[in-house]
């Protein structure tokens, strides 16, 4: 089987991973292995020339910008981080939705310090964007895990990050501010794979965007 029939599909586990499966099923792509059951990261599925890469969420525009997978599904909020190079993003695919936002302590919202506004994120970039766009500088620490427990101990002013319900940000004493961008996951293409296999990826984004209604 020559590199030309075969289709890598990249995608993350969790809650994306969960709510494509649906989708692909659609279109005719079912996994033989069980993502939960086994340590495989790259699981087969009902068609022997299409298989798929189980990665970190961060990591899917990666693997599709350089050609290690033809297609993936990436969260918005991903893909403003990477910035979308070598990428086509045809289909919003209407899953796993949420909202970038600021937030900070309850109550706090227009309290600005003396000193510049500390922004704890992992979305280095786009809280970058957002505040420049406003006109303000901003000094950004960034943090990978509990954005929430930055504020509570005075590492920083406000944190940029995914809100879904805002739970998590209640029972830590902290509220939503200022909404940056919606986000819900997209199907995205290597560019190349795109030219080089147009015809089978042309008909998985059909088919996919025909389950997306």
């Amino acid at each position: 089987m020559s590199e030309n029939d075969r289709l890598i599909i990249a995608l993350s586990k969790g809650r994306i991973f969960k709510e494509t499966l649906p989708l692909l099923n659609h279109a005719g792509i079912e996994l033989v292995d069980d993502p939960d059951a086994s340590r495989k990261l790259i699981l087969d599925t009902n068609h022997a020339d299409v298989k798929v890469l189980i990665l970190r969420a961060t990591d899917v525009p990666t693997y599709v910008q350089y050609g290690a997978a033809d297609v993936g599904v990436a969260g918005k909020d991903v893909l403003m981080e990477h910035g979308g190079e070598g990428l086509y993003e045809p289909v919003d695919l209407k899953i796993a939705r949420c909202k970038l936002m600021t937030a900070g302590r309850q109550g706090e919202q227009d309290v600005r310090p003396a000193q510049r506004l500390r922004v704890a994120t992992k979305f280095v970039n786009s809280t970058r964007r957002f505040y420049a766009s406003r006109g303000e500088q901003v000094e950004i620490i960034k943090l990978y895990g509990s954005m929430e427990l930055a504020p509570l101990v005075g590492l920083a002013d406000r944190i940029v990050d995914v809100v879904d319900t805002g739970n998590t940000l209640r029972a830590n004493g902290l509220e939503p501010f200022e909404h940056i961008a919606d986000i819900s996951s997209r199907l995205i293409v290597n560019k190349a794979a795109m030219k080089m296999k147009h015809a089978r990826v042309k008909a998985l984004i059909d088919q996919i965007s025909e389950a997306v209604g």
